[in-house]
C-alpha cells in the first residue's frame, strides 16, 4: 500500500501521537495501544495479548508488517484469538524493557520487532522476535504459530498459565541475585575492562567485535580515560598509549567507513560487515550525541583537525535534520525510503545509495572515476553478498573513504589538492542531487533521555572546540526541555512529547540523561540555573525510582503500574544504564557541591553492581567511569570573576581544551551562582578575583593551591 492510498482499515492506534503506532493504525489487525482498555479487554473476552513493541525507524518491524500485519488472513486470526497490542518502545521503555527481558532469558537473543504472548494478567508465555508469515528454512510461520498458541491457550491453559508464572517468578530471582552487591578494587575492574576491551579489538578495522559492529562510544570514552590515568604512570606508558590508539583508530575508522554518511553528515546505527562499509541506515539521536562526546574528546586527547571536523559535521546534521525550531532534537530517521516517488515498496539504504552510472552522470565520467575511486563506488556495487542477503543492494554503492585524497592523487598522477578539489565538489553534487530523492521518514518524537545525550553531546563539544553556537544548541534544547516536557518543580518529567502533546511519564533514563546534560551544560556555559535544575531533578529522580534500601534505581517508577518485574538496570548498551549514569551524576553532584548524601548515594551503585564491574566491567563501561571517578576524590576547579572578561576566557579555554575526567569545573560569579554553591559549601565564599582579575582556584576535597589568573600558571597546575 503506497502512502498516497486511501486507507481500507483503521483501528484505535489512529489515536495516537506516536509516529510508531500511527504507521500501525491501518493495519486489519485491530490494535491497541498498551494500557487500561487493552487489559480489561484482555480479561473479560478470556483471550491472551499479542504485544508487538517496535519503533518507528526499524527495518524489520516494517517487514513485519508488510508480511503479517498487512495480511487480512492473519490478521483475522488475531482478531479472532487475541488482544493485539502495539507498543512504541521509545516512548515505553519500561514495557518493552520487562518483556525484552522475558525474550532474552527465554530464546537467548532479542531484537525489534518483538512479539511476545501474554495472561490477561500480563505474565508473558512465548516470546520471540520477528516472524515470517508462513513456515520458512525451519523456522515456525506467524500464522502457524498463531494457531498453535491458541490452541494451547484453549486445551492446556492451566499449562500455559503454570509455565508463564513459573518464568516470572525465575526471572525475578535471577535479577535479584544479579544485585547482590560485592565490594570492588577500582584499579583492577580498570585493568580487567581494558583487558577486556583490547581482547576485542579488532587491530585491522577497529572497534570491538566482528559483524555487525555497533560505535558503542562509551567504550571509547572509558579508554580514553584510562589513558589519561595511566599516561603518569611509568609502569603503565604502554598501556596507556594503547588505550588512546584503540580509542582513536576506532573513531576514525567509523568516520572513514560507510556506517557515516559522507554526504550530508551523521553517523548510522552500526554496520552489518565487520568493515564498517556497509550499514544498517537508519540514523538516531542517542548515536549523534553520545558521538558528538567520543569525537569531541578523541580531539582533546589528540588535537587532530580531522576528528573536530566530524564532531562538526554531526552538529551539522542534527542541526539541519533533526532539530525541532524550538531547539528541541527528533529521534530518528528510518533506514527505509521509496527509491523514488510512486514506488509501492520502501527499500533500506534507498535515501543513501548510489550507482557507478549515477555518479558519473552528476560529476562527469573523470571526475566521476576519481571520485568513486576514492569513495570505494564500482560498477558492479561494493556490497558484499554476506552483507546484504536479500539483495537490495545489488548493483549500487555505499561510500567509504577506500583511499585518501593523496593516494587518489598518486593514482590519477594529479595533486592532493587537486583530487580534494574534485572530492568536495563531488559532495556537494551528490548532496544537490540527493535532496531530490524521497526523504527517510522522521520521527518527530522528541525524548527527553535522548535529548539529554544530545545536550552532553553539545556541551562538551562546545567546550571542546570554543564554539559558543554548539553551546547555544545544547542551551536551547535545555529549555525546550524545560518548557514543554516539565510539570511543576517535584511533580515530575515526561518521556516524550509531540506535536504539542506530552507522552508518558519519565522514567529513570530520562531523569540520568537530562541531568547529566544539564551538569555538563552548566560546566561549558557557567549557567546556574542548569546546576539548580540538575539539583531539583536528582531530589525527584530519588523520590521516584530509589531503592531505599538497598541502593540503585529501578527503571520505572516505584508504583510499578502494569509492571511485573522489578528491574534496576545497568548494561550499558546503546543508551548507557539508568544505574551507570546516576552513579556518575552522583559522583560530579557530590564534587561541586561538597555532598557526603550524594557520594554515599553513589558508592551504594557501584557496591549493588559491584559483581557486574568485578565480572564484566567492558559490559558497564559508564559505570567504570564512575567508580573511577569517585576513587580519584573530588577534584574542583573554580573559576572566579566576570565570565565576559577576556581574563576569563582565557582561564576557561585553558581548562576546556584538555581531558579532566575526574575534576568539575565551577563558576565563582559574585552573584547568585555563587551564593547556590555556597549554600552547599561556605568556602566558595572566598572565591574571588585576585586585584580585580579572573582568577582559577584548583582544588582537591576544596583544599586549593593558590589561586592564579594566568592561563600558563593554570595549565602548569593541571
Amino acid at each position: 500500500m503506497s502512502d498516497s492510498s486511501q486507507p481500507q482499515f483503521t483501528n484505535a492506534l489512529a489515536k495516537e501521537k506516536s509516529p510508531y503506532l500511527l504507521q500501525h493504525a491501518h493495519n486489519p489487525v485491530n490494535w491497541l495501544p498498551w494500557g487500561d482498555e487493552a487489559i480489561a479487554k484482555a480479561k473479560a473476552e478470556d483471550k491472551p495479548i499479542f504485544l508487538s513493541s517496535g519503533y518507528s525507524t526499524c527495518h524489520w518491524c516494517h517487514v513485519m508488517e508488510r508480511e503479517s500485519f498487512e495480511n487480512e488472513d492473519i490478521a483475522a486470526v488475531i482478531n479472532a484469538h487475541f488482544v493485539p497490542v502495539k507498543v512504541d518502545r521509545e516512548e515505553r521503555p519500561d514495557v518493552d524493557l520487562t518483556y525484552m527481558t522475558y525474550v532474552q532469558a527465554a530464546t537467548g537473543g532479542g531484537g525489534w520487532p518483538m512479539s511476545v504472548f501474554l495472561t490477561p494478567d500480563l505474565k508473558p508465555f512465548f516470546g520471540g522476535t520477528y516472524f515470517p508469515p508462513e513456515n520458512k528454512s525451519g523456522r515456525i510461520g506467524f500464522k502457524n504459530l498463531l494457531l498453535e498458541l491458541n490452541k494451547a491457550w484453549k486445551e492446556d491453559r492451566e499449562k500455559v498459565l503454570q509455565s508463564s508464572i513459573r518464568s516470572i517468578d525465575k526471572l525475578q530471582e535471577h535479577l535479584d541475585g544479579e544485585n547482590e552487591g560485592a565490594e570492588v578494587q577500582t584499579d583492577t575492574v580498570i585493568q580487567k575492562a581494558y583487558d577486556d576491551l583490547a581482547s576485542h579489538y579488532d587491530y585491522h578495522e577497529g572497534g570491538f567485535s566482528g559483524a555487525p559492529k555497533f560505535p558503542r562510544s562509551s567504550s571509547i570514552n572509558l579508554l580514553l580515560r584510562i589513558q589519561q590515568i595511566w599516561k603518569t604512570q611509568e609502569s603503565r606508558q604502554s598501556e596507556a598509549e594503547w588505550a588512546g590508539e584503540m580509542s582513536v583508530r576506532t573513531l576514525r575508522a567509523m568516520a572513514a567507513g560507510g556506517i557515516w554518511d559522507h554526504v550530508g553528515g551523521g553517523m548510522h546505527r552500526y554496520s552489518v560487515d565487520g568493515y564498517w562499509h556497509i550499514p544498517h541506515y537508519e540514523k538516531m539521536l542517542y548515536d549523534q550525541g553520545q558521538l558528538l562526546w567520543a569525537y569531541a574528546e578523541g580531539h582533546l586527547v589528540t588535537g587532530s583537525a580531522f576528528l573536530a571536523e566530524i564532531a562538526r559535521q554531526i552538529v551539522s546534521y542534527a542541526k539541519r535534520d533533526l532539530r525541532h525550531p524550538n531547539g528541541g532534537f527528533f529521534s530518528a530517521e528510518d533506514a527505509d525510503s521509496y527509491a523514488k516517488e510512486g514506488d509501492d515498496h520502501k527499500k533500506e539504504g534507498a535515501f543513501y545509495i548510489w550507482t557507478a552510472a549515477e555518479i558519473d552522470e552528476l560529476l562527469g565520467k573523470d571526475e566521476g572515476s576519481i571520485f568513486r575511486y576514492a569513495y570505494g563506488a564500482r560498477r558492479d556495487g561494493n556490497a558484499r553478498p554476506e552483507s546484504d542477503p536479500h539483495e537490495e543492494l545489488k548493483g549500487t554503492n555505499t561510500l567509504f573513504r577506500a583511499y585518501s585524497a593523496k593516494k587518489t592523487a598518486e593514482f590519477f598522477k594529479k595533486t592532493p589538492e587537486e583530487v580534494q578539489i574534485i572530492l568536495d565538489r563531488g559532495i556537494k553534487a551528490l548532496f544537490a542531487a540527493r535532496g531530490k530523492r524521497p526523504r527517510p521518514h522522521l520521527d518527530d518524537k522528541i525524548i527527553t533521555a535522548w535529548n539529554g545525550l544530545m545536550i552532553s553531546g553539545l556541551a562538551r563539544a562546545g567546550a571542546a572546540l570554543s564554539s559558543d553556537e554548539f553551546i547555544q544548541l545544547g542551551s536551547e534544547a535545555a529549555q525546550f526541555i524545560h518548557d514543554q516536557l516539565c510539570t511543576e518543580p517535584g511533580k515530575g518529567l515526561h518521556r516524550s512529547w509531540r506535536e504539542g502533546g506530552r507522552g508518558p511519564k519519565a522514567f529513570a533514563i530520562d531523569y540520568a540523561c537530562l541531568i547529566h546534560a544539564l551538569l555538563d551544560l552548566y560546566q561549558a556555559s557557567f549557567e546556574s540555573r542548569w546546576l539548580q535544575w540538575a539539583v531539583t531533578l536528582q531530589a525527584e529522580m530519588d523520590s521516584f525510582f530509589l531503592d531505599q534500601e538497598k541502593g540503585g534505581y529501578y527503571s520505572v517508577h516505584t508504583d510499578m503500574s502494569h509492571s511485573v518485574l522489578r528491574i534496576k538496570e545497568d548494561y550499558d548498551g546503546a543508551e548507557p544504564s539508568p544505574n551507570s549514569l546516576a552513579a556518575l551524576n552522583l559522583s560530579r553532584l557530590a564534587a561541586m557541591l561538597d555532598s557526603a548524601s550524594h557520594a554515599e548515594q553513589a558508592k551504594k551503585i557501584i557496591t549493588l553492581f559491584g559483581k557486574t564491574l568485578q565480572d564484566s566491567p567492558s559490559a558497564v563501561p559508564v559505570l567504570v567511569m564512575a567508580a573511577s571517578f569517585i576513587s580519584r576524590g573530588k577534584q574542583q576547579i573554580v573559576l572566579a570573576g566576570d565570565k565576559n572578561t577576556p581574563e576569563f576566557q582565557a582561564l576557561k579555554k585553558a581548562v576546556h581544551t584538555r581531558l579532566l575526567p575526574h575534576a568539575v569545573v565551577l563558576h565563582a560569579d559574585g552573584g547568585e551562582g555563587q551564593q547556590f554553591l555556597a549554600k552547599y559549601n561556605a568556602a566558595m565564599n572566598g572565591m574571588n578575583p585576585i586585584s580585580g582579575k579572573a582568577a582559577a582556584y584548583v582544588c582537591q576535597n576544596y583544599t586549593c593551591q593558590a589561586p592564579v589568573t594566568e592561563p600558563v600558571d593554570l595549565q602548569k597546575l593541571l
